[in-house]
C-alpha cells in the first residue's frame, strides 16, 4: 500500500492514483515487490529536525528515506520537504512537478538499494531517476 500524507505543510499531492501506479512500476521494473510505503510531504523545519535527530546532520535536505524493506518487498517512509523541492526547481531551472518526480523516484530508488554518496553511485542513480522521470504523471 502506498500512502501520501503531509506534516507541517499545506501541500496537497494531485493525481495520487497515477502516482501510486508510477511508483509501483518503478519498484517492479527494479525487481522488487511493492509493500507498505509512505510519502510524507513536510516543511524544511520538520525535515531538518528529523535529519538532526536520526542522522545527526545539521543541514537542510530535500528528502529522508527510512527503509523497512525485507526480502524484496519494498517498504519504508520517504519524507520530502516541499520547500526544498520548490527551491531546487528554481536552482536547476525545472518545474516543481519535474523536481518532485525526481525526488519521489530518488526516495524509492534508495529503498531499492541504490546509493548516492560516491560519484559513480550518484551517476547511476541519476540515470535511473531520468529514466523513470520520463513517465512521471502530469500533475
Amino acid at each position: 500500500m502506498i500512502q501520501f500524507s503531509t506534516q507541517d505543510t499545506g501541500y496537497s499531492l494531485k493525481n495520487k492514483l497515477k502516482i501510486r501506479r508510477w511508483i509501483q512500476t518503478i519498484i517492479r521494473e527494479e525487481g522488487g515487490k511493492p509493500g507498505n510505503l509512505s510519502y510524507i510531504f513536510c516543511s524544511d523545519n520538520y525535515l531538518f529536525q528529523l535529519n538532526r535527530k536520526y542522522l545527526r546532520h545539521h543541514t537542510l535536505t530535500d528528502i529522508l528515506s527510512f527503509d523497512y524493506s525485507e526480502e524484496g518487498v519494498v517498504s519504508g517512509d520517504i519524507l520530502i520537504s516541499v520547500e526544498r523541492v520548490q527551491e531546487n526547481a528554481k536552482t536547476f531551472s525545472r518545474s516543481f512537478d519535474e523536481e518532485l518526480g525526481r525526488v519521489m523516484s530518488h526516495g524509492v530508488l534508495h529503498l531499492l538499494g541504490y546509493k548516492d554518496k560516491l560519484d559513480e553511485d550518484k551517476s547511476k542513480m541519476t540515470k535511473k531517476e531520468n529514466l523513470y522521470l520520463a513517465s512521471f504523471p502530469n500533475l
